[in-house]
């Protein structure tokens, strides 16, 4: 028989990393890139939520102390480790996310083992339904740092200081090429201006929606214009590199011509015709030039679905998870 010492021990621990789990979900809600994502976060919390209060039933049963603290110290954890992951990049924080759903499995396969042990039916039978939640969890967070690693975009959306936190950390270990640095000066002059204006503006849409509209708009075009340019010239000088990377960010824009597209006579297509062709897309880049193409013109909300499924199964092959 094992002693129940261990047992309390990490239910005690279970429940602290469950409450921050709950918590770090219903952090990750407004990151989330469509509605769909939003309600499997949310669900996510709950059902965390629900884990927490089986877990402390079953510590009590054990003859554990009465939980009183330890939810108060999870949400403390989450808030505090939802303020240092803005100073970082999305996949940091990402990866911080899977460490503790890691976590939360191996205890739970070891509380499992000892449950056995100590002939424990309750307690196993919880162990058990805790690692099934797990495995998913880890599988998903998994699939969505594969998305990101693509290029994205991710279920998830970087805050502001996290896009900021991870241009950084790209610039500081690209290699440097004139032409790259300035179409990254050009583009982030630009997007700068672009947030500083936007964040005025907003503090007033209630007074001036219509304008801030217009100014993001010519902000926008802007943009586009400087992107277009920058890359005219160095393909004109030879540069594939720096015409690559303006490319790229006019692509990232939703900036490209019907022409351009991985999709021959998308805009004739239908949405049902649309969605069939994003289906046959093999390639992460040729995905998310289609999706942001589509956000930035038709927005079809069934289309920008399927194009993230698409991207989804592809990162799901590219770390082996099985569907």
């Amino acid at each position: 028989m094992t002693d129940n010492a261990k047992i309390i021990n990490q239910l005690r621990a279970l429940v602290l990393l469950t409450q921050t789990e709950e918590q770090v979900a219903r952090t990750r809600v407004s990151q989330a890139r469509t509605e769909a994502v939003r309600r499997e976060l949310t669900q996510n919390a709950d059902n965390a939520a629900e884990r927490t209060r089986v877990i402390t039933d079953q510590l009590r049963a054990l003859g554990g102390v009465p939980d009183v603290v330890t939810p108060a110290v999870g949400r403390l954890s989450a808030v505090l480790k939802a303020g240092f992951e803005q100073a970082e990049p999305l996949e940091e924080a990402l990866l911080q996310d899977l460490s503790l759903e890691h976590q939360l499995l191996d205890r739970a396969t070891y509380l499992k083992v000892l449950a056995e042990q100590a002939e424990l039916p309750k307690v196993r039978q919880l162990a058990e339904r805790l690692v099934t939640a797990h495995k998913a969890t880890v599988e998903w967070l998994t699939v969505v740092l594969a998305e990101e690693a693509m290029g994205g975009p991710a279920a998830l959306q970087a805050t502001a200081l996290q896009r900021v936190a991870g241009t950084a950390a790209r610039a500081a270990n690209a290699p440097v090429r004139f032409w790259a640095n300035r179409v990254n000066e050009v583009v982030e002059s630009v997007h700068q201006r672009r947030e500083q204006a936007g964040e005025r503006l907003n503090e007033a849409s209630d007074k001036a929606s219509s304008f801030t509209d217009a100014v993001r708009e010519t902000l926008t075009v802007g943009r586009s214009a400087a992107l277009r340019r920058a890359e005219r010239i160095a393909r004109r000088e030879g540069n594939k590199d720096a015409a690559n990377a303006a490319k790229a960010a006019r692509e990232e824009l939703g900036d490209v011509s019907a022409d351009e597209l991985p999709i021959k006579g998308y805009d004739s297509l239908s949405t049902q015709d649309a969605i069939k062709a994003v289906k046959e897309l093999k390639s992460a880049h040729d995905v998310r030039v289609i999706i942001r193409y589509e956000e930035t013109h038709k927005n079809r909300t069934s289309v920008v679905n399927a194009t993230q499924t698409q991207l989804a199964a592809l990162a799901k092959e590219a770390v082996g998870v099985s569907e």
